[in-house]
């Protein structure tokens, strides 16, 4: 049979090592726990002899994980939510009608306003013991995949497929597939000829190869923060975009939506979690109203829940 040796770390350590993280000091970790500076500087101490590596940097302006703190601590995030899983779970086998319990959501901007509050109505109405906790993260770098490998997130709506790789021990699926368009001033003769507006999170690496073969496309002329002040200025008439199909769900009778033809660039959109957290009955639910939740523009991939 499995014992609990010395070099386990237990739950209440990795409640520390999560706090300090979170708080960026022993003493503000301290304080959100109900314990001692003393007692959390002891646990950490604890823990680095356990593991064998220092996990935090101290200074005089709080303390900062290493790369050693930074792995330590998404995985310590990711085992205490199992835990909180552990017991909805076996609560769950009881009454298996009773899906509930809290689901950490990461999502993207785009599929926040067009996509989301869909799936959030239908998820409430069928199961309404799930309580949605979701964080809205921007699309670049790590994006809201990190959330979800950083252990903030059960599940991460996120694009699937572009130059960031999948971090290891994380499973993916595919939802929808949104087709790129050129977006300009509705009735404009000459949309290809106005000045190009673009925003950080417009996704390059899916458009890259096509992007790079259009002589008609200018650098950005006007680089806003997000897709929506996009869509303004391209209402206004200060310009032409090239935007997924989430971004324009709704968009105003202001601005015209062109085809860019057969050979136009695509994103995919689909969900992101853990093997473990992708069996637990709240994200699984969440899942199914992904599924059958299509907005306009875009198309429904095949696949399992």
């Amino acid at each position: 049979m499995a014992h609990t040796t010395d070099s386990d770390l237990a739950p209440r350590e990795l409640r520390v090592l999560v706090a300090v993280a979170d708080t960026g000091g022993f003493s503000a970790a301290a304080d959100t726990l109900g314990l001692t500076q003393s007692a959390v500087s002891h646990s950490v101490r604890g823990s680095e002899r356990k593991i064998g590596a220092v996990l935090f940097d101290r200074g005089r302006t709080g303390a900062r994980p290493t790369p050693a703190g930074e792995k330590a601590v998404a995985h310590a995030r990711r085992i205490l939510r199992l835990l909180d899983v552990l017991t909805t779970e076996a609560r769950g086998a009881v009454r298996p009608d009773a899906v509930e319990g809290p689901l950490r959501i990461a999502v993207f901007r785009s599929a926040a306003l067009h996509l989301l509050p869909a799936v959030l109505r239908r998820l409430r109405a069928r199961h309404p013991g799930i309580e949605p906790r979701v964080r809205i993260v921007r699309e670049v770098g790590r994006g809201t995949i990190g959330e979800v490998a950083d252990g903030r997130a059960d599940i991460a709506i996120a694009t699937l497929g572009g130059s960031v790789p999948l971090p290891p021990g994380l499973v993916a699926r595919g939802l929808l597939d949104e087709p790129y368009a050129l977006v300009h001033p509705a009735g404009h003769a000459a949309p290809r000829s106005l000045p190009l507006v673009d925003w950080a999170e417009n996704c390059g690496s899916y458009t890259r190869d096509w992007w790079a073969a259009q002589d008609w496309i200018p650098k950005a002329a006007v680089v806003a923060e997000d897709d929506g002040a996009v869509l303004s200025l391209v209402s206004g008439g200060h310009g032409m975009a090239i935007m997924p199909a989430l971004s324009l769900v709704g968009a105003a009778h202001s601005v015209g939506i062109t085809d860019l033809g057969p050979e136009r660039p695509t994103r995919q959109v689909g969900y992101v979690t853990s093997p473990e957290l992708g069996g637990s009955s709240v994200v699984r639910a969440l899942v199914r109203e992904l599924r059958a939740t299509v907005p306009p523009g875009v198309s429904l991939l095949g696949g399992e829940a």
